[in-house]
């Protein structure tokens, strides 16, 4: 049957009726060019069937039953976090033998697919209530608010750049070319801590932190920069002070601080998303210090206030 199967239709026919006339397998097989037990098969198969169609074989039967199947989508879809290895073990437990790659292509049929996790800061129904209060409380705030607001917030620059990958055109075997590498220093080869602040109208004070922040730096920077910023800025009066929920920032030392200085602050939810937009000022600013390859952690300190300086107030509005 296998030669036979690949024969068209009308070529089979033709050979039933030549055998109809009389013809026996060896003649047919000489006339139409093919070995006699093809012959053979397709005659044979005309008498069982009827037909010269070759019908459609049910494959290998599948070994994983619908209830097994149904299992493991119920399985998968309680604890996404169930591995391949623990259904296998599971239909193991049943009697049934598969590989992983049989389980993987089951669940892609019910269109689940294994992807890698997204990463979010763990939130309690407290952190969740609270981020809507936040959301419907400032959701229709002017513009005239947001200009109002000073955001402050402190980023580490690492003296060899980003922890991210780079591409290169390479030829085959040429990975280790000099030209190619690109250089490592244990522990990033240094950072500075840098504390700043911008608003609408740009960027005001960047200040480099000195060894580890605590409540009391934390106080003396505010007060050497943020009236200074604020003046520089042009903020009016009823200016805004942003920050974080860092522990420093909200120490009861801190707050005494801001309470004597009268400083108007605004609600952050508790493990808040990325909201503040100083965040992408910090990228922007860690883009441009890094195209320009400082050598030392002086050379750095100096590169990122030129840049910081360069950010236009458009680029922050």
């Amino acid at each position: 049957m296998g030669a036979s199967k690949h024969l068209s239709n009308d070529l089979k026919t033709k050979i039933i009726q030549h055998h109809g006339l009389g013809e026996g397998y060896k003649k047919l097989s000489q006339r139409f060019k093919l070995s006699v037990s093809t012959v053979r098969n397709i005659v044979r198969n005309w008498k069982t069937t009827g037909t010269v169609l070759v019908k459609a074989r049910s494959g290998r039967p599948r070994k994983i039953s619908e209830r097994q199947r149904r299992r493991m989508v119920r399985t998968v879809t309680v604890n996404p976090q169930t591995s391949s290895k623990d259904l296998q073990h599971q239909l193991a437990a049943d009697g049934v033998t598969v590989h992983r790659s049989t389980i993987q292509r089951t669940l892609h049929k019910e269109m689940l697919y294994g992807r890698v996790m997204r990463k979010k800061p763990f939130l309690c129904t407290r952190h969740k209530r609270g981020r809507l209060r936040y959301a419907k409380a400032h959701l229709d705030k002017p513009a005239s608010f947001w200009n109002k607001v000073l955001w402050t917030d402190e980023t580490k620059i690492e003296l060899f750049g980003h922890n991210q990958g780079h591409y290169a055109w390479q030829k085959k075997n040429t990975a280790f070319q000099e030209k190619h590498l690109l250089p490592t220093v244990k522990f990033g080869g240094g950072s500075i801590m840098l504390w700043g602040c911008v608003s609408s109208a740009g960027t005001g004070n960047l200040v480099k932190v000195e060894g580890r922040m605590d409540s009391s730096q934390y106080q003396q920077i505010l007060e050497n920069n943020v009236q200074e910023s604020v003046t520089k800025l042009k903020l009016r009066r009823g200016w805004i002070f942003q920050q974080d929920n860092d522990p420093k920032h909200c120490s009861k030392s801190t707050k005494a601080f801001m309470q004597r200085n009268k400083y108007n602050i605004l609600e952050w939810p508790s493990q808040s998303p990325d909201l503040n937009i100083i965040e992408n000022v910090w990228c922007a600013l860690k883009r441009a210090v890094h195209a320009r390859k400082p050598s030392n952690l002086t050379e750095l300190e100096m590169i990122c206030r030129e840049e910081w300086s360069k950010i236009p107030p458009t680029r922050i509005q």
